[in-house]
């Protein structure tokens, strides 16, 4: 069994709070140091108790999806002897009701464009069932309710 931990602070900063006008903005901090700006999307709390610059938990979630399946996708390369040259995915998720009328991330699409080296290059269906393999084994997808998709651009020399 392994635990992780994240820190998360937010002050007041003066602002009266009871109006609802507070910042949003916060802090993330992990154990390897790094520490992350975020804030409530400006989506659900308007400017400028949301900031827009920052990452917010919805952002967080879906980078999370992604950043899981590349990793895992990368070892299963790695395991059958193809080089991954580049990975790339612009990944999109939708915050809307689910089944019971409440906002919830509903669905996250990955769109994976793998850039591949060498002469071994897998052909589209070994491309494929490699990223629904990665999809099975992320840790990620599989602790969450949201339909996770992926949909991986062809793959690339």
């Amino acid at each position: 069994m392994s635990t992780y931990t994240a820190v998360v602070t937010w002050e007041r900063e003066g602002a009266v709070f009871s109006d609802n006008r507070y910042s949003r903005a916060h802090h993330w901090m992990f154990d390897g140091g790094i520490t992350v700006v975020a804030s409530s999307s400006p989506h659900v709390v308007p400017v400028p108790m949301s900031r827009p610059d920052a990452v917010d938990p919805e952002e967080a979630f879906v980078a999370s999806l992604s950043s899981c399946h590349m990793l895992t996708f990368l070892w299963i390369a790695a395991q059958r002897g193809f080089v991954v040259e580049r990975y790339h995915d612009e990944a999109v998720g939708v915050l809307s009701k689910d089944a019971g009328g409440q906002l919830a991330m509903t669905s996250v699409l990955l769109h994976p464009r793998v850039t591949f080296a060498g002469d071994r290059t897998p052909e589209g269906r070994t491309h494929e069932a490699m990223h629904h393999e990665a999809h099975d084994q992320c840790f990620i997808a599989r602790s969450v309710k949201t339909d996770v998709r992926c949909e991986p651009v062809a793959a690339g020399v």
